[in-house]
């Protein structure tokens, strides 16, 4: 009897995003019950937002939202693809659980914390891997189109914007909405479901 194949994920992530951050601990939850391989992805909210009609703060926000994701785009290309998640992680956690809003702290502690070169700090204010940034992005977006934000997954290959969660399911809970997830994915003809949000996200 041949066994079932693994299900895959792939995730596409902006660390700033705090929607993203929930979504991305319940991934986390969903593989402590369900045999399920996530791949990390970078996608960016800076790229996302360019050349929109924003409002002046979050225009500035947005302005100032390279510096992160280049850092970890620039420890991808020279440490390979598993610092990915655990630059997310220590990011995710200073940002949304401990409440840093200084992104160049972040940076220099996220670095520190994965044993990281404190000289990948320079990525941030350079340009020399957005090239390999845009294509990340575009990887994620492509696939649900341009009228979305983050997080963008990918189920079996098949990617939606969301889910949107503002709350992190734990154990098996977790593992019931990862089914009706890919449920609903694996129809072909299947495309939106939503209704208005009503509270904020919390990471507890």
């Amino acid at each position: 009897m041949t066994s079932p194949s693994k299900n895959k994920a792939d995730f596409w992530f902006d660390p700033l995003c705090p929607f993203a951050w929930v979504t991305s601990r319940w991934i986390g939850e969903v593989e402590a019950v369900r045999d399920i391989e996530t791949e990390w992805h970078v996608m960016s909210l800076a790229v996302l937002n360019e050349g929109r009609d924003l409002e002046p703060g979050y225009r500035e926000s947005m302005d100032n939202a390279w510096g992160m994701v280049r850092v970890i785009i620039a420890a991808r290309e020279e440490h390979g693809p598993q610092v990915i998640k655990p630059l997310y992680d220590a990011m995710g956690t200073l940002i949304h659980n401990q409440g840093e809003k200084d992104r160049a702290v972040v940076i220099t502690k996220a670095l520190a914390e994965c044993g990281l070169p404190a000289s990948l700090a320079d990525a941030a204010a350079t340009d020399a891997y957005d090239q390999q940034l845009r294509a990340s992005h575009e990887e994620g977006i492509s696939l649900v189109g341009q009228d979305v934000g983050t997080p963008v997954v990918a189920f079996n290959g098949t990617a939606f914007f969301g889910p949107v969660l503002t709350r992190i399911p734990r154990g098996e809970e977790a593992g019931r909405i990862w089914d009706a997830t890919t449920v609903i994915a694996a129809y072909p003809h299947f495309f939106e479901l939503k209704r208005s949000r009503t509270e904020s996200p919390e990471f507890d």
